[in-house]
């Protein structure tokens, strides 16, 4: 274990699994992201337009879903120590509107050491769903995440 808490390499159990705690997504949430990443498209700023599609409102981005993950995941009880991630494999599943609670179910899938004696690749599975139970979005996250030395 780090000094911090966080979980090293070797302190993470290949079957390890944990939820995070929830958020509740927000119309500021949805519009701060449209500010952030340039993406106005109708269907995450105008409920009429949402409306017209079949949805009972705006929905939020996808992108936004997958940042809401990542940043569930570093806040949650159980911390690794990650240096940085290596890369996602995602699909969008259903659809986050204003006012749904989101929450991630996370699994260690698989290990792997490096040729850096410092250094290991974790990859997790993690589920993002939603109040009612529905996964919204799922994938795996490859993390580098620092190893104990000696």
């Amino acid at each position: 274990m780090q000094d911090d808490g966080r979980l090293a390499y070797e302190d993470i159990a290949d079957d390890l699994a944990w939820e995070t705690p929830g958020i509740t997504v927000t119309e500021s949430h949805i519009f701060a992201f449209a500010g952030l990443s340039g993406d106005f498209y109708e269907i995450h700023v105008d409920d009429d337009y949402a409306r017209s599609l079949g949805y009972p409102g705006r929905v939020a981005h996808g992108l936004l879903g997958l940042a809401l993950a990542d940043g569930l995941k570093n806040r949650s009880a159980v911390r690794l120590a990650a240096i940085v991630s290596m890369g996602w494999r995602w699909r969008f599943t259903g659809v986050i509107l204003v006012g749904d609670r989101v929450q991630a179910r996370i699994k260690v899938i698989a290990k792997r050491t490096t040729r850096h004696a410092d250094r290991g690749i974790v990859t997790l599975d993690i589920t993002l769903f939603n109040q009612r139970g529905e996964v919204v979005q799922a994938g795996e996250n490859d993390l580098m995440v620092h190893r104990r030395i000696g």
